[in-house]
């Protein structure tokens, strides 16, 4: 089914706003298509809304992940983010799907900014660097002031791994990191590549699914997933590691 792109707003929260133009989004209009597909989108009668927010310590890619999803582009130079607040609007089977992405600072500076993102927000990715082990306790502490602030331990998280395509300065172990996330926390994991666009989509696809679906999911819609892409090392035999996704 054909998705029709209705508006696309890019509202930044620094020194000032700027409007972007319109652009053919591959990424997000052909992942709204295969959510389209599960009946998730047939089954709402109005315009749906999904907050996503984008935590995680400075530098580790945050904005170049979402940039990848939304233009497909990547900037190898790292500029330190305040706060970006991405808004688009799509139309779906005549169903309108607005998405918005909340690009969150690495800095500690804002306690009041952060919180207000994490009360408004519907699903977060809490980001980290597999080459800055520093940035994966930053994850640890973010999580535990979301489950505070939301007061639900159900709350749709997923912890990604970035920067995989620095195999040689890579710090952070994928086994240790999957077994806390997965079978500790019971949320979703994976790596990913913000320069290799590898992931990305997948990521995006994990929090939307995450973003509608009840806090409490019933077991026939719960499969296992592949949480690496196929470029890193197989994933380690757990039993109990599952995660639910709609096929």
């Amino acid at each position: 089914m054909p998705i029709t792109l209705l508006a696309i707003i890019s509202l930044h929260y620094t020194v000032k706003h700027r409007l972007m133009g319109t652009q053919t989004q591959t990424q997000p209009t052909r992942l709204l298509n295969e959510l389209h597909d599960t009946q998730r989108l047939r089954e709402c009668s109005d315009k749906t809304e999904v907050r996503l927010a984008f935590l995680g310590a400075a530098g580790v890619g945050k904005t170049a992940l979402i940039q990848r999803f939304l233009k497909d582009t990547f900037d190898p130079k790292h500029r330190r983010t305040v706060e970006e607040l991405h808004r688009k609007e799509y139309e779906v089977a005549g169903v309108k799907v607005a998405i918005t992405i909340m690009d969150t600072s690495g800095s500690y500076s804002f306690p009041a900014m952060r919180k207000l993102s994490i009360q408004s927000s519907d699903a977060f990715a809490l980001v980290y660097a597999v080459d800055d082990p520093q940035s994966l306790d930053a994850v640890k502490s973010l999580r535990d002031e979301i489950l505070e602030i939301k007061e639900d331990k159900f709350t749709p998280i997923v912890v990604i791994g970035n920067k995989i395509d620095r195999h040689k300065e890579r710090q952070v172990s994928s086994e240790d990191v999957l077994s806390t996330v997965e079978l500790d926390w019971n949320h979703s994991f994976l790596e990913s590549s913000a320069k290799d666009n590898i992931n990305v989509l997948e990521a995006f696809r994990e929090l939307l699914q995450r973003a509608n679906l009840p806090s409490r999911l019933s077991p026939a819609l719960c499969r296992r997933r592949e949480t690496f892409p196929k470029e890193s090392r197989k994933r380690p035999s757990l039993n109990k590691t599952k995660s639910c996704l709609i096929t």
